[in-house]
């Protein structure tokens, strides 16, 4: 391997950095949503008095796919909340 090789090899990561660090945080937002929506869906299932014995996998992951979905959809709203806060405008006036 000579050295232009090297260089472009090098280069080409540090080019591919930010995607790197980029999907590292959403698997990692991903992972803190998917814990959030496994525990709302306990507290669900316990409201209902059954348990994840109760369902199937497919069951299981339409119900948690659901609260995903819920917390997203917050998530979104309240970020447009803050925005529009933050530019000084009162959508409740």
């Amino acid at each position: 391997m000579n050295i232009k090789e090297l260089i472009k090899g090098n280069a080409n990561k540090i080019f591919d950095y930010p995607k790197i660090k980029s999907q590292k945080l959403k698997d990692i937002i991903g992972s803190k949503i998917r814990e959030k929506a496994v525990l709302s869906t306990k507290a669900r299932l316990m409201e209902n008095h059954k348990t994840f014995d109760n369902y199937t996998d497919d069951e299981l992951e339409v119900i948690i796919a659901d609260e995903e979905r819920k917390i997203i959809d917050d998530l979104k709203t309240k970020s447009l909340v803050v925005a529009l806060a933050a530019l000084g405008l009162n959508i409740f006036v």
